[in-house]
């Protein structure tokens, strides 16, 4: 019996590698920073709710109004990759020019919404009675602020 434990335990772990790897290799580093921006809105959006539960205000209408909020996110994630692609070809396509464009506004939109959607998550913990350490708030706070430079 434990022998058969540790094979299914192996066959799990090899088949999240599996997995792991193929993503990993179809989208690099940006994919998981996707992925990192897509578990943030949804835990933003479920510790809302659950904060919004606790505070007994939740409503479907202001719970609607999150959803649409996180779809225009979503619609400006499409837009800076779009423009990181028609940046690309065009660059791609300039005589004379040796650049590279492979990426540019993506990853500085993503990693904005991931730091506002880490600090929504942190008030709704508080919100619900977390006590959230300082150190966290400022280590936010400054990425935030990092994004935001103009």
């Amino acid at each position: 019996m434990q022998n058969q434990n540790n094979n299914i335990f192996l066959l799990v772990k090899a088949s999240i590698a599996a997995v792991c790897g193929a993503f990993t290799a179809a989208f690099g580093w940006l994919g998981w920073l996707t992925v990192a921006w897509v578990v943030c809105m949804a835990l933003d959006w479920l510790s809302g709710s659950a904060a919004a539960c606790k505070r007994g205000n939740w409503s479907s209408a202001a719970a609607r109004g999150g959803i649409w909020h996180k779809f225009g996110m979503i619609l400006v994630v499409l837009i800076a990759a779009l423009t990181d692609a028609v940046l690309g070809v065009t660059v791609a396509n300039l005589p004379g020019i040796e650049w590279q464009v492979n990426t540019l506004l993506l990853p500085m939109v993503l990693v904005w919404y991931i730091f506002t959607e880490l600090g929504s998550i942190a008030e709704n913990a508080a919100a619900l009675g977390a006590p959230v350490p300082k150190p966290l708030l400022d280590a936010l706070a400054a990425g935030q602020k990092i994004v935001n430079k103009d």
